[in-house]
């Protein structure tokens, strides 16, 4: 009889920040923000705060506009 309290089979969702998709963790390009600009995480060593983008071209197009938003939102602060 299988543990019904087992994690085993749990697949990590994560949100897009452009188009605000869910999709599995290991579907999704995941990166940070410093003061340099965006830099994206390929090999997901570094443990920090980081953001989800979707592979699709309309996400990576959006991407400067969101990133322009979330620069305003962190100074308002």
């Amino acid at each position: 009889m299988p543990n019904k309290n087992s994690h085993a089979d749990h697949q990590a969702l994560r949100t897009c920040v452009v188009c605000k998709k869910k999709v599995d963790q290991k579907g999704l390009l995941n990166f940070y923000i410093m003061n340099v600009g965006i830099v994206f995480d390929i090999q997901r060593i570094l443990q920090i705060r980081k953001y989800y983008l979707c592979r699709d071209a309309e996400c990576f197009a959006g991407l400067d506009k969101w990133r322009k938003r979330y620069q305003k939102r962190i100074k308002a602060f």
